[in-house]
């Protein structure tokens, strides 16, 4: 499969942008688990405050508006707030100005910063993304599938438009699970985090002239609406604890409203309350 903007090839009038974790790919909840939380204890030796890091930790990254939100912002985020309740915290300030100011959130381009810089704190973040890698390869192999559904959805899609994976995730990982549970058979490229932010494929992918009506972005978080929003396409969300009916009213119902010009509008809106009022 096809992993840079440059190599696709356009094929049909329709583009449907879909995201891995948590919305094609049942993973999301268990890496956080298992793999990005407990390894954030680790790296910045926060076991005597373990219990309550991890609890801020899996709310901030699984259970409100910001679900999906990037692994390194998703550090900055949780710190920030243990550190308004008032829990002192190892200072990650200059990895966090590095997360806020990056126009890449991605391992390749934090490692650059460091030959740069040869921050400390910024390789603290890397050893700790690394170690993350690590645990998903190791702890979870096995362990990953498909959202139920979602192989039918990409399927009925792939049919009538390119489909494109735009996800943050690592591309590697994302390629490896696409490909063992057979859904890459219904993709036409591959974009993980290593090919920019969501709302910057997307912007890429239009410039082989499709229509932003003609543009849907498939996901589970507010990242993937504003993703979205930021390029004028459409949103389709894949409901959390939901994602199953998510996916069958995609296949049965939403595809063909895209299609057929009726998604824009009263539909689109009813769909983004109905996302909205599902998160915390």
């Amino acid at each position: 499969m096809k992993d840079r903007i440059e190599d696709f090839q356009k094929t049909k009038d329709f583009l449907v942008c879909v995201d891995s974790d948590g919305c094609a790919m049942d993973t999301m909840d268990i890496k956080h688990k298992v793999a990005f939380g407990p390894e954030a204890v680790n790296t910045w030796e926060l076991h005597h405050i373990k219990d309550h890091f991890l609890e801020v930790w899996n709310d901030i990254n699984l259970y409100t508006k910001t679900r999906g939100i990037n692994r390194f912002k998703g550090v900055v985020a949780t710190f920030a707030a243990l550190e308004k309740e008032g829990i002192e915290m190892p200072d990650i300030s200059s990895f966090k100005k590095w997360a806020e100011t990056t126009s890449e959130l991605s391992a390749p381009s934090l490692q650059r910063e460091i030959d740069k810089t040869n921050d400390e704190q910024l390789k603290k973040a890397l050893q700790w993304s690394n170690a993350v890698n690590h645990a998903i390869e190791t702890k979870l192999a096995g362990s990953d599938k498909p959202v139920e559904g979602a192989k039918e959805g990409l399927e009925a899609a792939n049919n009538v438009a390119n489909v494109a994976i735009v996800s943050s995730a690592n591309g590697a990982a994302v390629l490896d699970e696409w490909t063992r549970h057979e859904l890459a058979v219904h993709v036409d490229v591959m974009l993980g985090q290593e090919a920019g932010t969501k709302a910057y494929c997307i912007q890429e992918m239009k410039k082989f002239d499709f229509d932003n009506t003609h543009v849907l972005m498939v996901g589970d978080a507010p990242g993937d609406l504003d993703a979205a929003n930021k390029n004028g396409v459409l949103y389709y969300p894949i409901l959390v604890g939901k994602e199953k009916f998510s996916w069958d009213r995609f296949k049965n119902e939403a595809l063909a409203k895209f299609i057929d010009g009726a998604f824009a509008g009263e539909y689109q809106q009813q769909l983004i309350k109905e996302f909205n009022d599902n998160l915390k």
